[in-house]
């Protein structure tokens, strides 16, 4: 992994108008990601991890400071940031090669054959699992399949970066694990640079280098940043089972709820 980052956030701050006034949802944000890097973002819900990543996609721009992706500043979406939601956002109507190929053909339409476009869909599912059902329509496969279709169509693109926001957190334990799994058997084959956001501690400790704690909301920030020390996720996948009685797993899960339950204790448990 190169010691350079790609991903530099600096001074950032998101303001957003409303009816009551302004209303102050990040602070002082200053972040650097490396190239290869796997980051979990956490933290209480309205901590504002949502908005930091809908930041970096370029959804929403920043009221201060300055995000740049390889010494380019982001202004607006782009195909070097790949999205996926807690939300597979998959178009009923389409099979889930076609679903994959809107996303291929935006960015290579213009320099690639259509069976070129063809392949990379088909490339796309094969890499999360799902060649087998190419030909299907999202309403016929489960919540766990649709999930790894938005996977697919993100990763067709080649993004820089993979931006995902809570994608497991509708689905089953069984299932979120099975796709936790599966994430990291991608991360090893394509070097993927990933920023996701999650509540779920044990899921943060084992699939992240470093996991980046925000403070409780409104004027949320970065609380403190925790280095994962086991092998990176893009040299082997991590085996949850071994993990189970690891003692660096089992320390950093110790550090990230100290943080979440004692540093940053709920609202309501505070008022309580």
């Amino acid at each position: 992994m190169s010691t350079k980052p790609m991903l530099k956030i600096e001074g950032v701050g998101m303001t957003f108008a409303t009816r009551r006034g302004p209303f102050v949802a990040l602070r002082d944000i200053d972040l650097q990601v490396k190239r290869g890097e796997f980051v979990a973002l956490i933290g209480h819900s309205g901590c504002g991890k949502s908005t930091l990543l809908n930041l970096v996609a370029g959804l929403t721009t920043p009221t201060q400071g300055l995000l740049l992706l390889d010494d380019r500043e982001l202004k607006g979406p782009g195909p070097d940031r790949g999205v996926v939601f807690q939300n597979h956002s998959l178009l009923p109507w389409l099979s889930c090669t076609d679903n994959v190929h809107l996303a291929v053909e935006r960015v290579f339409g213009a320099t690639e054959s259509r069976a070129q476009l063809k392949a990379r869909a088909l490339a796309a599912l094969d890499l999360v699992g799902l060649a087998h059902a190419k030909d299907k329509l999202p309403g016929e496969i489960s919540g766990g399949m649709k999930q790894r279709v938005g996977i697919a169509r993100a990763l067709a693109m080649e993004p820089k970066m993979l931006l995902m926001d809570e994608p497991f957190g509708a689905l089953d334990a069984l299932t979120r694990a099975r796709l936790q799994d599966e994430l990291m058997k991608i991360v090893q084959a394509t070097g993927s640079t990933v920023m996701m956001v999650t509540h779920d501690v044990d899921e943060a400790v084992l699939l992240s280098d470093r996991i980046v704690m925000m403070t409780n909301g409104p004027a949320a920030t970065i609380g403190e940043v925790l280095d994962v020390p086991l092998p990176p996720v893009r040299e082997s996948p991590r085996q949850r089972l071994e993990l189970a009685h690891d003692t660096d797993y089992l320390r950093s899960r110790e550090a990230v709820l100290e943080f979440l339950y004692s540093k940053q204790a709920h609202v309501e448990k505070v008022a309580a």
